[in-house]
């Protein structure tokens, strides 16, 4: 059996890291997802999908990511149901076993509509110049 996603698309809003009783970080966020094709009035639709980070991965997603930021996701689709006080409620969601920033800190503020709290320099960022070139749109696969 085969159960593997891979998704990009950008974060809803800004992550926040939760820790489990058993003292596990974890970060639940939603990932808009564009769809390939536009509705009879032209509009992109968009995938809202939930997703799933836990530990390491959580912290640096929490510490690193705000609202707006290009992600890549890869994972696989679990579903849960919990009991609520008006029936049982299903979830569907990706658990995250690597998730990608597809663009620099420096980008996020130029090309996304949200703005970010601190902006990163070459002053203040030794490798900012070199992952600049790295993440070029053009040298994307996908």
């Amino acid at each position: 059996m085969m159960n593997r996603v891979i998704l990009v698309g950008r974060i809803t809003k800004d992550p926040e890291v939760k820790v489990t009783q058993s003292n596990i970080p974890v970060v639940t966020f939603t990932l808009a997802v564009n769809r390939q094709f536009a509705d009879q009035s032209g509009e992109r639709q968009a995938d809202f999908i939930q997703c799933v980070v836990w530990r390491k991965q959580a912290e640096n997603l929490a510490r690193f990511v705000k609202k707006g930021a290009l992600l890549g996701v890869e994972g696989r689709i679990q579903t849960r149901q919990y009991e609520a006080d008006n029936g049982t409620r299903y979830i569907t969601e990706v658990v995250c076993d690597s998730v990608q920033f597809l663009e620099s800190r420096g980008e996020q503020t130029q090309e996304s509509p949200y703005t970010r709290e601190e902006s990163t320099t070459a002053d203040n960022d030794e490798f900012y110049e070199t992952s600049k070139q790295l993440a070029a749109e053009e040298d994307l696969p996908f």
